[in-house]
């Protein structure tokens, strides 16, 4: 708990003020301040920032007649500084400037735009691109536990229930969420690991204001196409986490469309202690050596490695879909275009997360340029997967759309080699607009321009 003081606003500078009342809405998480090309955190906030990332503490003047402790990152490594931090299992708001100072007479406007926690993670450089980054609620009454489990970056959606704590905490082993949010009062999964639980108050897991969120969320009349209408406790932990998400994205979430119940005959269900022993991703020395997804996962892109690590660890006990891959399996054994397809698919980058960021518009150029890459695949990948007769595989061909002109807008108006970030500039292909290569060409040739200008116009003067 923080022992930030209080904002007492006589005593303070008006920037101070303007710190300490941002800081007061969000008490218990890092407060990244933006001023200019730093992120600056003050007081306790300071104080722990430079214990847990080694970086300097040092002071701004006074304020209210005190030293005020203060440390910094800059905004060109922030992300190195945030993986850190989430990976010890942190919560930061960022606040940035978002009024002109030209136009400010006093402090520049500021506000939180989004808070970065363990759970919510989009960035590329903070998540592990073969492995899911889960957001999960849970909502109890007596022995049936209803979860809810969201993979931001990609919007995956999926709810399940459950009998009695064991079987709870098989799950929870399972699916190793980030972060669990649970009612304020209700007690500590068996298992669990109390730095990864978010206590929520009861109203945040009320059905009826939750089964209101979920509706206007997926924009329907009422939840019985998904399968929860009458799972009350599904609805409160799902409009729980709903709520988290929109709190810390600080806006909609136009890629969560729907929810997938998980039913529990579905699958093989594996207790927490076999789950560990037969050392399915982790070995019993918490590494990756000899576990079985080391010896399978020979996938080519992210997304299927992902997905292959969701089959392993919820094994499937009906046999038609056992039976339909293991026929894909064989006909792309034996069709002759398997390295084909293989080479076809080395160029496909991240979709499903790349979509997240666009929408979430947070996606930077190298995102764009991945995404032209990929689409420019799909036909090759739908008539490779066309030449063979296995089910899975004709209906995966005939479900995979093709988006030409929007790959070759990306392929003709992006460079080949973009920048990681925007403000580096150098985005936009030559070529692609005249009027930005003409000011392209004065920025970079300004001298010259200057030059010809002053000989046209002693040509013209005499």
């Amino acid at each position: 708990m923080s022992t930030q003081r209080p904002a007492q606003a006589p005593r303070h500078t008006p920037m101070m003020q303007q710190y300490l009342a941002i800081k007061a809405e969000h008490p218990d998480i890092l407060l990244f301040y933006r001023m200019g090309d730093f992120y600056e955190l003050f007081y306790d906030d300071a104080r722990r920032a430079a214990e847990l990332l080694d970086i300097t503490l040092t002071q701004r003047g006074q304020s209210a007649g005190e030293p005020i402790p203060m440390a910094g990152v800059p905004v060109h490594a922030v992300e190195n500084y945030l993986g850190r931090l989430v990976r010890m299992g942190e919560s930061v708001a960022i606040c940035e400037q978002i009024g002109d100072p030209a136009a400010s007479k006093g402090p520049v406007e500021r506000k939180v735009v989004r808070i970065v926690t363990p759970g919510t993670l989009t960035e590329e450089t903070l998540l592990d691109e073969r492995r899911e980054n889960l957001l999960a609620a849970l909502a109890s009454q007596g022995q049936r536990h209803s979860l809810a489990v969201l993979e931001l970056s990609t919007g995956r959606f999926t709810a399940l229930e459950v009998e009695g704590e064991e079987a709870l905490q098989a799950e929870l082993e399972r699916l190793q969420p980030a972060e669990l949010l649970v009612e304020e009062s209700a007690p500590i999964p068996t298992g669990f690991d109390e730095a990864r639980l978010r206590r929520r108050p009861p109203w945040h897991l009320d059905p009826d204001s939750a089964r209101d969120q979920l509706l206007a969320q997926f924009g329907t009349r009422d939840l019985a196409g998904f399968g929860i209408e009458d799972r009350p406790g599904i609805i409160a932990a799902a409009g729980a986490l709903l709520q988290y998400a929109r709190d810390t994205q600080r806006g909609a979430l136009p890629h969560i469309d729907g929810l997938q119940l998980e039913q529990q005959d579905e699958a093989v269900i594996l207790d927490a202690w076999s789950r560990r022993n037969l050392e399915l991703e982790r070995n019993l020395q918490g590494g990756e050596e000899h576990t079985l997804v080391s010896v399978l996962d020979t996938t080519l892109t992210p997304m299927g490695g992902r997905l292959l690590r969701r089959w392993i660890h919820r094994p499937l006990r009906r046999r038609a879909p056992l039976v339909e891959r293991l026929d894909a399996i064989e006909a792309l054994q034996q069709g002759g275009r398997l390295e084909e397809l293989r080479e076809r698919l080395r160029p496909v980058g991240d979709m499903e997360r790349i979509l997240t960021r666009i929408v979430l518009r947070s996606a930077r150029p190298r995102d764009l340029k991945a995404l032209g890459a990929s689409l420019a695949q799909l036909p090759l990948l739908q008539e490779v997967l066309a030449d063979h007769n296995a089910p899975l595989l004709q209906r995966t061909a005939e479900e995979m759309a093709e988006f030409p002109q929007l790959a070759e807008l990306l392929a003709r108006a992006l460079v080949e080699n973009p920048p990681a970030v925007i403000r580096d500039g150098g985005v936009i292909a030559q070529g692609y607009d005249a009027e930005l290569d003409e000011l392209r060409a004065l920025s970079e040739h300004a001298d010259g321009f200057l030059e010809e200008l002053e000989q046209r116009e002693r040509a013209r003067t005499g």
